[in-house]
């Protein structure tokens, strides 16, 4: 199955699932960049407000079209039990051209099921596969693990 993994990352913790996937599925990889300074205080409390608000923001590093894919697997960290304004901007820019989708989020611990299903909704769509990443998966290395179930529900639901 010719499968894309779109993700946001702002520490680099989902990239590496995104990559990781990648590779399990061998799959095609298509960041998201959201060119608006998040680091720090000031940027992590204002990327908490605009995650709580909905908002949508400019993205770029866009470079595949996921109507050319069966699977996109959509992926993104948690901020403030919601998905990221850089996720949300891609849902709402290019949802139409998704055929099925399969969704990951790196978590500290809270909101994961919320946020889960809010990028189901939005994406309009039942996702054959959905999977959290703790930050605690992380220290303790069960990402690997974590990742081969995930693939394992993905290729088991297509």
């Amino acid at each position: 199955m010719k499968s894309l993994i779109v993700f946001y990352t702002r520490t680099g913790n989902t990239k590496k699932i995104a990559e990781l996937i990648a590779k399990s599925l061998n799959a095609d990889l298509d960041e998201i960049i959201d060119p608006k300074k998040r680091l720090g205080i000031f940027g992590f409390l204002k990327a908490g407000y605009e995650a709580t608000m909905k908002k949508l923001t400019e993205i770029k590093g866009i470079e595949k079209d996921p109507s050319d894919y069966k699977l996109l697997v959509l992926g993104s960290p948690i901020w403030n039990k919601r998905m990221t304004p850089a996720l949300r901007t891609y849902i709402t820019r290019y949802k139409e051209k998704f055929s099925k989708i399969a969704i990951f989020c790196s978590a500290g611990g809270r909101g994961e099921e919320q946020m889960l299903d809010s990028i189901a909704e939005l994406c309009n769509k039942k996702p054959v596969a959905m999977k959290v990443f703790l930050d605690k998966d992380f220290e303790q290395n069960f990402v690997e693990n974590k990742v081969e179930q995930f693939v394992n529900a993905i290729k088991s639901n297509f």
